[in-house]
């Protein structure tokens, strides 16, 4: 009687066990799996402990570094929620870190919990860099927040990214924004930067940033159609560009070469720095644009120099068109010389627009536009078809 009583109770004990050493491997083969894939595109992932189960599980003491150098950084703990088996992988709903807080000399820096939505891990063994790459279909951060004794001089709130990942030869499509961002320059020490900042009446500014992009891995076709920072009451600085090469393979050799990078002394480097000279010429250049919108920064650019002077706006205007001319003069290029003239002239008219593109009538590699910025930088702009106008829609 008594040794069957003991039978069933170890049997009970055992039965109760088994889900929680199911849960002890779930969590121990995602936080491997998770190493694992990091450690591909050359992040280094440590932590101290795991605990929770694989409906929630808790990454405790966590550390990044780049693999196969010393310097880390502390990421406290970062939370694993939502794990379900996907096609030898995992699919995480959400992957969260705690706020994070450090200080140096003065400064002190607060970031919020950074949340990844939809995050995917591969099942080992691929060959295909896409598809072992960790991918995550959005990513939010609420807010930065920096102080230099005690002041506030600079904050980032909301920002955001949403990606669709490259799917049935589909290209990845990626977006983000930082809905509000603000700095405090009235700190700035420097007698001329502070002159100018004082004298524009930016001593604090407000803005925010959108972005949007693509990349094909097919044919490796990398696209940034927007990135544009706006100041209020100044102006939007935007970017925009084209590359061709930035294939799998592309990027597999970047990877490889990187971790040579970490693992090799310092006195090799200089070779692996000329080997990832070699591997950007296989990249193509397609095209890129530069464009400034403004929204009353030119007027107060006018008015500063003209108070600076002692001189009215208009004059200072007359004086900038005449001036222009001489500095195109040095391009050698009459046409590309002409439309700067025209564009500053009539900016300077009517400040709307202005934007340098540069549009080859087929992708330049990387390796002719190196030779030529060394040989014949003066043919750089008929080699990359630069155009200058200005406001144009």
């Amino acid at each position: 009687m008594i040794h069957s009583t003991f039978q069933k109770l170890a049997l009970s004990t055992f039965l109760i066990a088994l889900p929680f050493q199911a849960y002890a491997q779930d969590t121990s083969a995602v936080a491997e799996r998770l190493k694992e894939v990091l450690s591909g595109q050359n992040v280094d992932l440590e932590w101290q402990a795991i605990s929770g189960d694989s409906s929630k599980m808790v990454l405790e003491g966590v550390t990044l570094g780049s693999t196969g150098e010393s310097e880390r950084m502390s990421f406290g703990n970062i939370t694993l929620e939502g794990i379900a088996e996907d096609n030898g992988g995992y699919r995480i709903d959400t992957v969260s870190t705690e706020p994070y807080h450090f200080t140096q000399d003065k400064t002190n820096v607060d970031i919020s919990s950074i949340v990844l939505s939809g995050v995917s891990l591969p099942a080992p063994g691929s060959t295909d860099v896409v598809a072992s790459m960790l991918m995550y279909e959005s990513a939010t951060l609420a807010s930065v927040d920096v102080k230099t004794a005690g002041k506030p001089v600079f904050s980032l709130s909301n920002v955001t990214a949403e990606v669709t990942p490259p799917k049935d030869g589909n290209a990845m499509e990626f977006t983000g924004s930082v809905e509000k961002f603000t700095a405090d320059l009235s700190g700035i020490e420097d007698p001329q930067s502070k002159a100018v900042i004082d004298g524009l009446g930016y001593q604090n500014i407000a803005g925010y940033i959108e972005a949007a992009g693509s990349w094909q891995p097919a044919d490796g076709t990398l696209s940034l159609s927007q990135y544009d920072i706006t100041v209020e009451k100044a102006g939007t600085l935007g970017l925009s560009f084209n590359l061709g090469g930035y294939t799998p393979a592309f990027l597999k050799s970047m990877q490889d070469l990187q971790k040579k990078v970490a693992q090799q002394p310092e006195a090799d480097k200089s070779t692996l720095g000329l080997a990832a000279l070699g591997l950007m010429q296989q990249l193509t250049f397609q095209g890129a644009t530069i464009r400034f919108d403004d929204d009353s920064l030119t007027g107060k650019v006018k008015d500063y120099m003209a108070r600076q002077q002692g001189v009215k706006p208009e004059d200072i205007v007359t004086q900038a068109k005449a001036i222009v001319p001489f500095f195109t003069a040095q391009l050698n290029n009459p046409e590309l010389s002409g439309q700067i003239t025209a564009a500053v002239n009539q900016f300077l008219d009517d400040p709307q627009s202005i934007a340098v593109k540069a549009e080859p009538g087929s992708p330049v590699p990387f390796a002719l536009i190196a030779a030529g910025a060394m040989s014949a930088p003066l043919e750089l702009p008929k080699t990359l078809g630069v155009t200058v106008r200005a406001n144009e829609e």
